[in-house]
């Protein structure tokens, strides 16, 4: 009898020290096959967004500050300058203090993303989000609502009591801009379910603010002499300046959408480039047709139209499919802005409704044509067609719409009701906002 059959405890461990070798290299294959799955800090990637959430800041101050101030009568400039200011730091804290969690706080609602990380909690500096620190995916997340927030006040500029305006971005931000990001580009949100293309904030920013923006503009009425009286833009020069800030700071926007310096990044960059050119010829072009001239105004119109077109779309269309794109919302926008607001005698102040809410769901139904391989683009979601990835773009659209525009209309009304009315008085207004209710003016005589 041999002493392997003799003592078979003995042969069990020697079989099991043979097979070492081999349990040792499937480990390591194991191993190896999670560190790849894992994610990694990349020092390319957050440098970009480092610089991309720069650049969204840039936008807001001073770029959407100089462009409305620009836009206003010289007597409430330094009013539009305080309310960008003012709304900027506001939603700075709300995002901190509960607006990540609202958005990003890792529910599985369709619509709300919970309380899990109230006061950013879980979040530390080696805490990642991909493959950037998740502290940088909240600044860059951050700046969104703040330029989202200060567009909403070009509706109804120059009329609106600066308490009043704050309480009520405060308000906003919470009910219809964090349910909507988390719609939009949450793992569990509606319109991410629904494979929407909403690259850079084609409902999100663009449609929420103008929608915002003309329920503002209807609740609390037309400004006194408007239709009568000369309430032309004060400063063209500041808002071409401002115009070109958005622009530029507009690739931190778009290209920084992709959270990385990669391809999709790339083809961002070039897509902002082409489709804001097409916005701004398209303007020009039907500007001249129209009215046989061609103004300053216009160039800087198209160029946001342009902008805000290719926001949502900006990651799945092509170079060309930009230029067309921009330059059909231009179009588009034009129309809204000098021939419907004229009809519907809507005072608008500043076109948000017109240029963003317009722009951006040309930019939003857009993304699911000019998407098609065909048309140079990146190809439409799953097993999808033109047809079904327009639905539900569509969808996405309606949904933003409805959402913002009913919850809107409530908070003004609550707002108006807490602060005593929304508008500041018949004398104030004529006297001007800066000197009534910041007690200071931008230029003496």
């Amino acid at each position: 009898m041999s002493n392997m059959t003799k003592y078979p405890g003995l042969a069990a461990v020697l079989a099991a020290l043979a097979a070492l070798p081999a349990w040792a290299q499937d480990a390591a294959e194991a191993v190896e096959e999670v560190a790849e799955a894992a994610p990694a800090l990349d020092t390319g990637d957050t440098a970009w967004m480092l610089i991309s959430t720069a650049l969204v800041l840039f936008m807001i101050l001073p770029g959407v500050a100089l462009f409305y101030g620009g836009l206003v009568r010289t007597k409430n400039m330094l009013s539009i300058l305080m309310q960008t200011t003012a709304i900027t730091a506001m939603c700075m804290i709300i995002y901190v203090l509960y607006g990540y969690s609202f958005a990003f706080g890792g529910s599985d609602s369709a619509f709300f993303g919970g309380f899990g990380k109230l006061f950013l909690a879980g979040i530390g500096p080696d805490t990642l989000s991909g493959t950037i620190p998740e502290y940088v995916f909240v600044s860059f997340q951050m700046t969104f609502v703040c330029i989202t927030s200060a567009l909403i006040i070009g509706g109804f500029a120059e009329r609106i009591r600066f308490g009043a305006v704050l309480l009520f971005v405060a308000l906003w931000a919470t009910f219809v801009y964090f349910p909507v990001a988390h719609m939009a580009w949450d793992a569990n949100g509606l319109f991410f379910g629904w494979e929407v293309f909403d690259f850079a904030g084609g409902t999100v920013v663009h449609i929420n603010a103008g929608v915002a923006a003309l329920v503002g503009a209807v609740v609390l009425g037309p400004r006194i002499g408007y239709g009568k009286e000369n309430m032309a833009p004060h400063s063209l020069t500041l808002t071409l300046v401002g115009a070109a800030i958005l622009f530029v700071g507009w690739f931190g926007f778009n290209a920084g959408s992709a959270l990385g310096a990669g391809a999709t990044a790339g083809l961002a960059m070039i897509n902002t480039f082409t489709a804001t050119a097409g916005g701004i010829l398209g303007w020009v072009l039907v500007e001249y047709l129209s009215r046989g001239k061609a103004s300053m105004l216009g160039g800087a119109s198209g160029m946001i139209a342009g902008l805000v077109a290719i926001t949502p779309a900006a990651g799945v269309v092509g170079p060309v499919g930009a230029i067309f794109l921009g330059a059909i919302a231009s179009a588009v926008c034009y129309w809204f802005v000098a021939v419907v607001k004229n009809r519907l005698g809507y005072d608008d102040s500043l076109d948000v409704f017109g240029i963003h809410c317009i722009g951006g769901i040309v930019g939003a139904v857009g993304a699911g044509v000019f998407c098609a391989p065909s048309l140079g683009g990146q190809g439409f979601a799953g097993d999808r067609g033109m047809a079904e990835q327009v639905i539900y773009q569509v969808m996405a659209v309606g949904v933003t719409i409805l959402w913002c525009a009913v919850v809107s209309f409530i908070l003004f009304k609550i707002v108006g009701l807490v602060m005593g009315g929304l508008r500041v008085t018949p004398e104030a207004e004529r006297e001007g906002l800066d000197l009534t209710a910041h007690g200071e003016r931008a230029y003496h005589y």
